[in-house]
């Protein structure tokens, strides 16, 4: 298992690790199988969506927030339910097929980070496995 450090500067974040996670997967000489990307924080997610256009991002982080409002009638004591509800909504892990060292996604697609409760330093792991 390889861990990636991921420090956010805002409450809600999308932060792209796409590169991050093929340089990992060069560095380690993984060639064929599948990469689990995994965050093990109840208020975070991960996700792969269009890395082209950043309002993509910004647009995903206004419709949360609207759709899911930090209220104060949320009975959780630490005033983050909302951040709660985000992560199980979008979800903590995604897994994409590797062939011949690279990750196969879509043209505009990246793998990001999702901060619903920062800023923070957040961990990301990345699990091989070998088909």
């Amino acid at each position: 298992m390889e861990t990636i450090s991921v420090r956010t500067k805002d409450r809600n974040s999308f932060i792209e690790i796409t590169d991050e996670i093929a340089g990992i997967i060069s560095r380690k000489g993984w060639s064929d199988g599948i990469i689990v990307v995994y965050t093990p924080h109840t208020t975070s997610a991960v996700t792969i969506n269009e890395n082209a256009d950043p309002d993509v991002q910004s647009d995903m982080k206004g419709f949360l927030s609207k759709l899911i409002p930090n209220l104060s009638e949320f009975l959780h004591a630490e005033g983050n339910s909302d951040s709660h509800i985000k992560s199980s909504l979008v979800g903590c892990s995604e897994t994409v097929i590797v062939e011949d060292g690279h990750m196969i996604l879509g043209t505009w697609q990246g793998i990001y980070f999702c901060e619903f409760d920062g800023p923070r330093t957040r961990k990301v792991h990345l699990k091989f496995i070998k088909s």
